[in-house]
């Protein structure tokens, strides 16, 4: 049950690390207990409000190196407030998923998404397109996928994205290489059906579940492919039924509370993406959403991933779980953002068409 605002916030009279302010720490009620944060949580919505700012910056076509007044987000790089304004999410939703040049069959839909969201790098998608051809179930081959990404790896080429590792699954279908194990791996979902059983899942926990039923997938994975998925036409759920913590954002969890026993993670950024208004407000914020629709779960279960990298600059007193000290990737600005496209069903892309740019 929703907590009303007096209840979310209450002077901490315990003890904080010496490295902290008291003054800078309070108290938040979550599933009925008390949970103390640290400095780091009130950073967490200050970076929400920031990034999503340099975004609509950046659709305005500002360049500015400076593009906000914080060192850290104008030194390094972080995603955006909202996971599917993100540059891979964009290419995905509109050159693999809503591509209308097509008529995709569900099975390609499934097939196409999963593809490439198992590399999650848009050139290794643009080659396998243009050595061949537009990709679908019905005309892939193995045989040339495998040869091709087996040439580029020889080249140098990196065939996966450095955002999350895949687990090589070759326990399971006894190949050499990493990217042979994968394809095979997308074969046997195929012919398990898993397109449609995942258009007959009734919610965002179910689709989760089957993809975690596919060998060498884990959690983290699964809820993710399963976002990834429900932005295209098999399924339409809402992205506040259902959320599973990744290790970036268990860290982030781990800095932004003092101690978090008893809660889970999920129920935190559960919390946070009811409670978003409030602390907001409390914290005299003017959040830019995202024409009108909050951050939802998977969004604030992002956001606490990327608040563990940016506290390890802002705040390094506080170590959390992982132990990291450094940000690797650095930000440079690459000039006016192309207008962004989300699913359909969220009801955005009229307004962005019709050139309602301003938040």
């Amino acid at each position: 049950m929703p907590y009303d605002q007096q209840d979310l916030f209450q002077n901490s009279s315990s003890e904080v690390p010496s490295t902290l302010s008291a003054n800078s720490t309070f108290e938040i009620q979550v599933e009925g207990k008390t949970l103390h944060t640290t400095p780091v949580f009130e950073a967490y919505w200050h970076f929400a409000a920031k990034r999503q700012d340099i975004f609509f910056r950046r659709l305005e076509g500002a360049n500015d190196p400076k593009l906000c007044d914080d060192p850290i987000l104008t030194a390094h790089r972080f995603t955006n407030a909202y996971r599917a304004s993100d540059r891979v999410s964009q290419y995905l939703l509109r050159h693999v998923i809503w591509n209308t040049q097509e008529d995709w069959t569900n099975e390609d839909y499934f097939f196409r998404t999963l593809l490439f969201k198992i590399f999650n790098k848009i050139e290794t998608w643009e080659a396998l397109e243009r050595e061949l051809g537009r990709i679908s179930w019905k005309t892939f081959s193995f045989a040339s996928a495998d040869a091709l990404l087996s040439a580029r790896q020889s080249d140098g080429e990196a065939n996966y994205s450095a955002a999350y590792i895949m687990p090589s699954a070759g326990s399971v279908f006894g190949f050499k290489s990493k990217h042979a194990n994968h394809l095979k791996l997308l074969e046997w979902m195929m012919e398990e059906q898993f397109p449609h059983q995942l258009s007959v899942c009734r919610n965002m926990r179910e689709a989760f579940e089957l993809l975690l039923s596919a060998p060498s997938i884990g959690p983290f994975l699964a809820y993710q492919f399963a976002t990834d998925l429900n932005y295209g036409p098999l399924t339409c759920f809402s992205e506040m039924e259902f959320v599973k913590a990744g290790p970036g954002a268990l860290d982030g969890v781990s800095k932004c509370f003092a101690s978090s026993e008893g809660v889970s993670a999920e129920s935190i950024i559960a919390h946070m993406a009811e409670h978003q208004s409030t602390y907001f407000d409390k914290f005299e914020i003017d959040f830019p959403d995202l024409w009108g629709r909050p951050l939802q779960l998977i969004d604030c279960q992002n956001l606490f991933c990327e608040i563990s990298k940016y506290s390890r600059v802002a705040f390094p007193s506080i170590e959390g779980r992982s132990g990291r000290t450094r940000i690797k990737q650095k930000f440079a600005p690459a000039g006016r953002l192309p207008q962004p496209f989300y699913p359909p069903d969220w009801g955005l892309n009229d307004q962005i068409a019709n050139g309602v740019l301003s938040h």
